[in-house]
């Protein structure tokens, strides 16, 4: 395939797989938590490390992950407690950070309109080997954090007061989740862009739970979901030309749609399966007999 023959695709299809991984594995968490349009906001915020990564003439990757984990502790922080005025505050960080990182673009030696939508829309071009480099180390990270400590994320995220109970150290596993979210954002936006990156995070899973009834496989069908679709998304931008970004988010909104098409019907199957069961007399020891409970497992979607 010609596509293959050219270095830059070469660097976009790697750094389309290390997305389609990390960004369905941080979203799993925040879907859970019901902070879907985080990325969103830590997305806005790190526009500013964009811009001074420009003006500073260093690498606006490294950059805009330093500022946009500060912007996600501080929206943690401010979730945690703040009171009445949070969405205030919330809402004058994330256009702040929006507004800031068009200023110094503008200001800058280095930046123009051009740079600016490739960090806002996603670039297969402008991908170079440093860029390579920084989202590869940064997508490692993301995946020890989601993967290493799975089972107290998911315990946190579930629900916090029984977290705390159990001894687990909340506040900190918090501002763990919301660092991770923040270097995703910095991992997926040369390929999907800063307006885009929440809905990678969020679309994937949200098809997953349309088919999985457990953390287990809802997480691994979402990453195979965010795999597929980003590099369906990055060929498909190289023959026809069209933004990758928008490109791998429609075609993840596709496949929840068809997901949620075939669900259905099964969802319906089974409901009647169950209630005709209810109507016969159950056999002892049998799921669903008298004294033998179902498991919450059964039941629970994560």
């Amino acid at each position: 395939m010609d596509m293959l023959e050219s270095a830059f695709m070469q660097r976009a299809l790697i750094a389309a797989v290390l997305v389609g991984i990390t960004a369905p594995a941080v979203g799993i968490y925040l879907v859970q938590r019901r902070q879907a349009l985080m990325g969103d906001g830590i997305g806005h915020v790190a526009m500013t490390g964009v811009g001074l990564g420009f003006l500073l003439a260093t690498n606006p990757v490294w950059m805009a992950t330093l500022v946009s984990v500060i912007g996600a502790v501080t929206m943690e922080l401010i979730r945690a407690y703040g009171r009445t005025r949070g969405d205030i505050a919330l809402a004058m960080l994330f256009y702040g950070g929006m507004a800031g990182g068009v200023f110094l673009i503008n200001i800058s030696d280095t930046g123009s309109t051009a740079n600016l939508s490739s960090y806002l829309f996603g670039s297969l071009s402008t991908i170079a080997d440093e860029d390579l480099w920084a989202i590869s180390i940064l997508a490692a990270f993301v995946m020890l954090v989601s993967l290493g400590l799975r089972r107290q994320l998911f315990a946190v995220s579930q629900d916090e007061e029984f977290a705390r109970v159990t001894g687990l150290p909340v506040r900190a596993l918090n501002l763990l989740i919301a660092v991770t979210a923040a270097v995703t954002v910095s991992v997926a936006m040369r390929i999907v862009g800063l307006l885009l990156v929440s809905a990678l995070m969020v679309v994937p899973v949200a098809a997953a739970q349309q088919v999985s009834r457990s953390f287990r496989a809802t997480f691994a069908v979402a990453v195979t979901i965010g795999v597929a679709v980003a590099l369906a998304g990055t060929t498909t931008s190289y023959y026809q030309d069209v933004p990758p970004g928008a490109t791998i988010v429609l075609l993840a909104i596709g496949v929840f749609v068809v997901l949620t098409a075939l669900a259905t019907p099964l969802a319906r199957r089974r409901a009647r399966g169950r209630l005709a069961a209810a109507g016969t007399e159950s056999v002892p020891g049998s799921p669903g007999a008298p004294g033998e409970p179902r498991r919450p497992s059964d039941d629970v979607k994560v």
